[in-house]
């Protein structure tokens, strides 16, 4: 140990850059145990995922009386609890993904969140896809069709590929 390093506790933890301590599996576990650190991918997805939906909540949460009747020609704005309902959704998929940026996504890792995700933004991207088409919704909203479209298509190639990160790792990156 050199002298500018402090000593770590007697507990298992290891000393991070920041000046934090992380736990230390392998002092828990033993020498021979894996520890995944979070890949850079699956985490970037979960950060943009959750984004996307909290930008989308807000929106229809404090402002569904005025976003929806200027999306949907002809939408009541007494109905605006719907867009309140959806926001609850959209916030609640947002958490979600928030609380789990650190794992591992794709194949058999986090394929509850994956097929989630991949529901909501593959529902949401059709629906809005048949709307923008039969010109029963303003065209803005093909702003919001493609990153659901997007995020459906990176959410569908984790459930049957498998996690990107091991991808990046194969190829030397």
């Amino acid at each position: 140990m050199r002298a500018t390093e402090e000593p770590l506790p007697r507990w298992p933890l290891s000393r991070l850059n920041d000046g934090g301590y992380t736990a230390d599996l392998r002092r828990i576990a033993g020498p021979r145990t894996f520890v995944y650190r979070s890949g850079v991918i699956s985490s970037l997805l979960s950060r943009v995922s959750a984004t996307v939906l909290l930008l989308g909540a807000i929106a229809l949460l404090f402002g569904a009386d005025a976003v929806l009747p200027a999306l949907a020609p002809g939408f009541p704005p007494a109905a605006a609890w719907l867009g309140q309902l959806l926001a609850a959704a959209w916030l609640g998929v947002a958490a979600l993904n928030w609380l789990q940026r650190t794992a591992l996504l794709g194949g058999i890792y986090g394929r509850p969140i994956v097929f989630a995700n991949l529901a909501l933004y593959f529902v949401s991207a059709l629906s809005l896809l048949r709307a923008l088409v039969a010109g029963a919704a303003s065209p803005a909203l093909w702003l919001a069709f493609v990153p659901l479209a997007v995020l459906a298509a990176v959410y569908g190639a984790l459930l049957v590929r498998g996690p990107f990160d091991s991808l990046q790792r194969a190829a030397g990156r």
